[in-house]
């Protein structure tokens, strides 16, 4: 499958309330809200997606606002650290940007300088200087274009042992680029900006607990679902047990346990969030999936309420 994975689609995290994962993506990471939905299997948890203009793949983030939801223990078996794309230079105005939201702490890894800043629901994520980032970003929540995220610059996973999930990434694609350490860089050739896996092996450190401020899984993109059916088959060929295509309203997924524990997602990037919104308005309604529609005002007056939902 080594031309069908295209990078990264989108990462989803739990997190403990609406309004303060709301605030922190869109107003201090300056990303849009482009779509407001609900939890197809918890349909009185929000599930917000932030991204770029359009949420292209590769550009977003996803939450799962479970209410007072305990935070989550860092360890492995889990995506420990997701990271932006930024342009080269833009760090010094992140820190004085982000410096009234708690410490941050700069580091140069694999010859990348990053910005490591820390959720609100304590998610480690980092903001990484990328030169020639042809990706367009979202300027409208007051971050401007010389400093504004353009993407995902790459996910870590950190796992007691890496060796299974670098063939499997190998399998998907994924080329080894270089070691730092405890730290193995995994990179696709080419593809839509969201192209790196790093590994971080640990065996001394604990299983993470999955809570707020937890990565719950990893999606990758492909094009359509002939795409995914291909993948699919491959995945089946090599041992791993993915389920049927899900119907997710703005892509369709098939779901697969990695063999350090993370869960990984193949998405497609058909059909979009632009599928019952228009460009201009999205993110700024409540829509359900339609199995949840008829939920719709009782949701209305139990879901905590967001700054720019109509």
């Amino acid at each position: 499958m080594t031309d069908k994975i295209n990078g990264l689609h989108h990462v989803t995290m739990l997190a403990s309330g609406a309004s303060a994962n709301n605030a922190f993506y869109t107003e201090a990471l300056g990303l849009r809200r482009v779509k407001t939905t609900v939890n197809f299997d918890a349909p009185d948890v929000y599930h917000l997606y932030f991204g770029d203009e359009l949420g292209r793949p590769g550009t977003v983030m996803t939450s799962f606002p479970f209410p007072n939801a305990a935070r989550g223990r860092r360890g492995t078996g889990e995506a420990s650290l997701t990271a932006f794309a930024v342009p080269v230079g833009s760090l010094p105005a992140w820190e004085e940007r982000l410096a009234p939201l708690g410490p941050t702490t700069r580091e140069i890894v694999l010859g990348d300088e990053r910005l490591l800043i820390e959720g609100p629901d304590g998610e480690s994520l980092a903001l990484v200087e990328v030169a020639q980032d042809a990706r367009t970003p979202w300027t409208e929540n007051g971050v401007g274009v010389e400093m504004g995220i353009r993407g995902f610059h790459s996910v870590t996973l950190t796992l007691q042992d890496i060796g299974a999930t670098a063939d499997l990434l190998r399998l998907m694609g994924y080329r080894e680029e270089g070691r730092e350490g405890p730290v193995t860089r995994m990179r696709l050739a080419q593809g839509n900006g969201a192209q790196i896996v790093d590994l971080h092996e640990d065996p001394t450190v604990r299983p993470a607990l999955q809570s707020a401020g937890s990565v719950h899984h990893i999606a990758f993109s492909v094009a359509d679902k002939a795409t995914q059916a291909e993948v699919r088959r491959e995945l089946a060929a090599a041992g791993f047990q993915a389920t049927p295509s899900i119907d997710r309203d703005y892509f369709w997924a098939i779901y697969f346990r990695s063999p350090g524990g993370v869960l990984f997602e193949i998405a497609t990037d058909e059909p979009g969030f632009t599928r019952d919104e228009a460009a201009e308005v999205l993110g700024t309604a409540l829509k359900l999936p339609q199995q949840h529609a008829h939920l719709h005002d009782r949701l209305v007056q139990h879901l905590e309420p967001l700054e720019g939902l109509s």
